[in-house]
């Protein structure tokens, strides 16, 4: 009995093709519009994210439990090559990268400013900083070289150029004095402007040997494949360390003003969502009332001949559920093609955007996410919003009238 309602309910539906294409096109384009919506929103914060981490953190940095609260060489750590060797070794891992960061003063003739030291390997940190990308004027260095890089804007206030020697004098491990002189083989130009006024790239080697503290680190930066991997990732190095002083920390711990402003903008975006679920829901309630109004005639006809009330709207509801099957269907494969091509060809920002984001060394483009979750939640979402709308020809088809709905034109 059920099938021969579906066989009817299925032939209801292509009778009227005209009617029917525009109630599944309708939703259709709603599971098309919202996971656009929400493939840019999660994609272009996933790429924000992305840029943050990889401008300087890392997705996972290795450090002594003190040291994040208290930034000093001090708080330093002891470290063995193979121990970044055998991180590196892990599946999850992209890349590892040893550091030194501390302070010092940096003078030239009668000028000084306090500089902030960054002692990297040459190589390693192509993956991260990319110091060699910031190179505006001389050459980069190798890992065994006693020159350093300095910033423009730090450069700029001290008067100094390519072959000039400047002087960096401050406290190394344990107390120890740290004073070098240093020959400049290169200007570097950061987009954050705080860290262009101030910053002094050295070999890592000769900032282990400046502040008199071989064989230690400050931190070591690691960064991930992909976001999915960073808690295995964490809980293995943290299995590998095996020391209570010293551990592994994620972005999220260290950027909380990062983890604060994603929050707010899943919080927007979700508001959006709403709003742009409501406006949905109501085109697709004009699509149903359409269909009922221009089928009160039939219905009454079809009341009128003995079929049963409840067999009728049995049948009315299995039409707009087969309807909005093929309508969420046909969003998702839309949908699926139109986020694969922006995904790989992501729309650029407005000029304006543009300009800024070159000047923080950020792709200015609108990046598209290509998460499944983004279309099984939208497909969803459509399907419930066209279930709970399909209970009104069930209301209306409650209280008809067969004789008043058979004189309807």
């Amino acid at each position: 009995m059920n099938r021969d309602f579906l066989k009817l309910a299925w032939r209801n539906i292509w009778r009227n093709k005209r009617r029917s294409y525009i109630t599944i096109s309708s939703v259709a384009f709603a599971v098309l519009l919202s996971s656009l919506m929400m493939s840019v929103q999660y994609g272009s914060m996933d790429h924000m994210v992305d840029n943050m981490v990889k401008f300087y953190t890392g997705h996972i940095q290795i450090h002594n439990n003190k040291y994040w609260n208290e930034k000093t060489i001090e708080n330093s750590m002891s470290y063995d090559e193979q121990l970044i060797d055998y991180i590196a070794q892990f599946p999850e891992v992209a890349s590892v990268v040893p550091r030194i960061e501390s302070f010092a003063l940096a003078a030239f003739g009668t000028k000084t400013k306090g500089s902030m030291i960054l002692g990297i390997d040459p190589d390693k940190e192509k993956s991260i900083i990319n110091v060699e990308e910031k190179l505006k004027k001389g050459k980069y260095f190798n890992a065994d070289d006693k020159s350093v890089l300095v910033s423009t804007g730090l450069a700029s206030y001290l008067g100094v150029q390519v072959g000039d020697s400047m002087v960096l004098f401050g406290q190394g491990y344990h107390g120890a004095n740290a004073i070098g002189l240093y020959k400049i083989s290169g200007l570097i130009k950061f987009p954050n402007p705080e860290q262009n006024n101030q910053t002094v790239c050295m070999p890592l080697k000769e900032a282990q040997w400046f502040y008199g503290m071989e064989k230690r680190l400050t931190s070591i930066a690691i960064l991930v494949n992909s976001k999915e991997d960073m808690e295995n990732a964490k809980s293995s190095i943290n299995s590998l360390i095996g020391e209570k002083s010293i551990a592994a920390m994620d972005w999220g711990a260290m950027m909380p003003n990062l983890v604060q402003t994603v929050k707010l903008k899943h919080t927007s975006t979700e508001i959006m969502i709403m709003v742009l679920y409501v406006v949905i829901g109501f085109g697709m309630f004009g699509t149903f009332l359409m269909m009922t109004a221009e089928r009160m005639r039939e219905f009454g006809i079809m009341l009128s001949i003995g079929m049963h009330r409840r067999w009728l709207q049995f049948t009315v509801f299995i039409e707009i559920v087969m309807m909005s099957l093929m309508g969420v269907l046909a969003g998702i494969v839309m949908s699926l093609f139109a986020i694969s091509y922006f995904h790989y060809n992501p729309p650029p920002m407005a000029k304006g955007a543009q300009a800024m984001a070159d000047n923080y060394g950020i792709e200015a483009v609108f990046k598209f996410s290509m998460s499944p979750q983004l279309f099984i939640w939208q497909a969803w979402a459509i399907f419930i919003i066209g279930f709970l709308l399909s209970f009104y020809p069930i209301l209306v088809l409650t209280k008809l009238s067969p004789v008043q709905a058979m004189r309807e034109l």
